[in-house]
């Protein structure tokens, strides 16, 4: 059986995940994987096989998406030349984490491909909703990488489907301690805006992992670093707190590892809007946006204590097991039928 795993380039929590997902999957067939998009910060530590600059959202500085820098950056013969020569039909199946090329250039070739991403969950009507509705943002949701099937993460098992988050290794191997910094991790802000914001907090030390910066200095009483995959894993695992974006790799392992944590959603990026909810719905406390109004907010989720039990059990082999086999009984029981009436299953076996 030939998989081809398929991988959103934009934001580093979809490579993180898949550095736990594709083992998985590789003890069960034979995987490539591709990924597009171009705002990554860390290189994968697995080979990648096909590379595409996809449809990515440029951040800001300023707590969104750069509108003017992702029009420039999406171009809309590139993107429909790399949905033509993505080569889907070479493989039995594909597994998309939100990854638009594939996802279109399966719905052009007639391909099965099943989603096993985060977003996916956010399609469930049982999830929390942010208050506001945008139109646009749903519309990116629901059509940015459609599937045939959809298996999905969130910070709650809210439906069938949807299990707890994917904690990847590196993480659930931490030795947790708390020492006396936060941690900070706001890609869509620039550095400045940051310092200015953050100093006013006095006392406390400021560990910035920053989109916008190539080398570390310090400002104050805040540590600006380029971002980096370990040394984000020393400064979480024993840090005070956690002030973030409402993506959702970040915030799972904070919550993960018992750290107190704050989030602020991206202007104009209804994902994490809902995300944000799924996080109030939980007892985290979000402010929409870091400015000088919310510094009263912050020193007081600074001064306070904050314990919210989550329950993230390790089964990633597992859920991909149950969707290759929901995938087989599906899909093979009705292509793959002999004359004489016997199924023609994939050389794959479950331990």
């Amino acid at each position: 059986m030939k998989i081809l795993f398929a991988i959103q380039g934009t934001g580093n929590g979809h490579i993180t995940r898949a550095q736990d997902v594709l083992p998985a999957l590789q003890k069960r067939a034979k995987v490539d994987v591709m990924i597009s998009g171009i705002q990554a910060d860390l290189e994968p530590p697995f080979p990648v096989k096909y590379r595409y600059h996809g449809l990515s959202f440029i951040f800001g500085k300023n707590g969104g998406v750069d509108l003017f820098s992702t029009y420039k950056a999406n171009r809309v013969r590139r993107v429909w030349n790399e949905i033509k020569s993505c080569p889907v039909q070479n493989y039995d199946l594909v597994i998309n984490d939100f990854e638009p090329i594939s996802a279109w250039a399966c719905k052009l070739r007639g391909v099965n491909s099943i989603a096993l991403s985060h977003q996916g969950a956010l399609r469930s009507k049982k999830v929390p909703r942010p208050s506001h509705i945008d139109p646009i943002g749903w519309f990116i949701l629901k059509y940015y990488a459609p599937c045939n099937e959809y298996y999905s993460f969130h910070f709650k098992k809210y439906d069938e489907n949807i299990y707890t988050p994917i904690i990847r290794n590196d993480i659930r191997e931490l030795h947790i301690s708390t020492r006396d910094h936060y941690l900070v991790y706001l890609p869509a802000y620039g550095d400045k805006k940051l310092i200015k914001i953050l100093s006013k907090i006095k006392k406390v030390n400021w560990q910035v992992f920053s989109k916008h910066s190539s080398h570390s200095y310090k400002k104050d009483n805040v540590t600006i670093s380029p971002i980096d995959q370990k040394g984000f894993s020393d400064s979480i695992a024993s840090c005070r707190g956690v002030l973030c974006g409402a993506g959702f790799e970040a915030p799972a392992e904070a919550l993960y590892l018992t750290k107190k944590l704050m989030v602020i959603p991206m202007k104009s990026q209804y994902e994490q809007h809902f995300n944000a909810q799924g996080l109030k719905d939980l007892g985290v406390p979000v402010i929409p946006k870091l400015s000088k109004k919310y510094v009263k907010q912050i020193k007081k989720w600074v001064k306070q204590e904050q314990r919210i039990p989550v329950f993230y059990p390790e089964e990633t082999q597992s859920i991909v097991d149950r969707l290759l086999q929901e995938f087989i009984r599906t899909s093979y029981a009705e292509k793959a039928t002999t004359s004489e009436g016997h199924f023609i299953l994939p050389k794959f076996k479950f331990s």
